[in-house]
């Protein structure tokens, strides 16, 4: 089984676990399957708005087996990085919602939300109805000689009506009428997937996420092995034409794949497909299930351009043949 050999699962939620409101199509029978073998489970979100308690709730009513302690998110992962740089008990101001103002409590700060308590720290997130007011106060206050730490650099993020802004996209009013870049604590960066590690205990982790520039690449960096399932953000040609650091270990449909051998994926040859680099260009023959035939083909392209990216004009008319 694809799950054997790893002890905890670091799972992205938005488009891995949950679409919105909907879960997604047999992700909770997936994971249930997956705690009842003895393998950990983790949520891990870039998503700071939400106390790890109103999360766990939110998958429990989508049938996800999670308990408080199961979530992690970047708020926590911004706290820690703040109460490690700031005194003991230091003003922060916050500038985001309740589950990043909890994380800043629980590591024993001082939340604030004006520039006039002197906050040692300004600490960002994302947050329905972020206020230009509490913004304003941010950038007075990293103006001030604050430190400025956001929770991610997300610029976008998935909901059932499309991508909206994200913390990355509202993080640049403060980056932009300051001058400061802030240091981030969300995937990709490692900050996260250490509070990730830290709170689990895991020695043999496996990421699964839906995002190559959050997800995998934070996996990269973190040095383990990861799972892109292919319910979110990523597309068959954003794997394809993919950087070093943007490369899973495995790519799978969802998460029904975690219980299923994983096949060998040889010199491009993967259960019936056959994927070739030729003349620059990618060739791809075969019959079977198409993302096995998207196994094959990037383990050809990623071999064939090392550490380059290939070109879409390269990959495209392959990628016809998968449907």
């Amino acid at each position: 089984m694809l799950i054997d050999g790893y002890d905890t699962l670091l799972l992205d939620l938005d488009g891995v676990v949950y679409l919105g409101s909907h879960a997604v199509p047999g992700a909770p029978e997936a994971l249930a399957e997956a705690r009842a073998g003895g393998v950990r489970l983790a949520y891990v979100t870039n998503n700071a708005s939400r106390t790890p308690a109103a999360t766990a709730a939110h998958l429990r009513e989508l049938g996800v087996p999670a308990v408080a302690d199961d979530v992690v998110t970047s708020a926590q992962a911004a706290a820690r990085l703040v109460s490690e740089r700031v005194p003991a008990g230091s003003n922060v101001l916050v500038v985001g919602g309740s589950g990043l103002r909890m994380a800043v409590r629980d590591r024993g700060l001082r939340p604030v939300t004006t520039a006039m308590d002197a906050p040692a720290a300004v600490v960002q997130g994302i947050a329905p109805g972020l206020s230009y007011g509490l913004l304003a106060e941010g950038a007075l206050a990293v103006r001030q000689g604050a430190l400025f730490v956001a929770s991610n650099g997300d610029s976008t993020m998935p909901t059932g009506r499309g991508e909206l802004p994200g913390n990355g996209a509202m993080v640049r009013v403060i980056a932009a009428a300051t001058g400061v870049e802030p240091v981030y604590a969300g995937k990709p960066d490692p900050p996260l997937h250490r509070e990730s590690m830290i709170r689990t205990g895991a020695e043999r982790p496996l990421v699964v996420g839906d995002r190559l520039d959050t997800d995998i690449e934070g996996a990269t960096n973190a040095g383990v092995d990861s799972l892109l399932v292919l319910t979110g953000v990523a597309t068959p040609l954003d794997l394809l034409t993919a950087p070093p650091e943007h490369r899973p270990t495995y790519v799978a449909e969802g998460l029904g794949a975690l219980s299923r051998p994983y096949p060998e994926v040889r010199d491009g040859v993967c259960e019936g497909w056959r994927a070739r680099w030729q003349d620059g260009a990618l060739r791809l023959e075969g019959d079977g299930s198409p993302i096995d035939g998207l196994r094959a083909a990037c383990d050809a392209v990623w071999a064939a351009v090392g550490e380059r990216r290939a070109e879409e004009d390269a990959v495209k008319h392959a990628l016809d043949r998968l449907g």
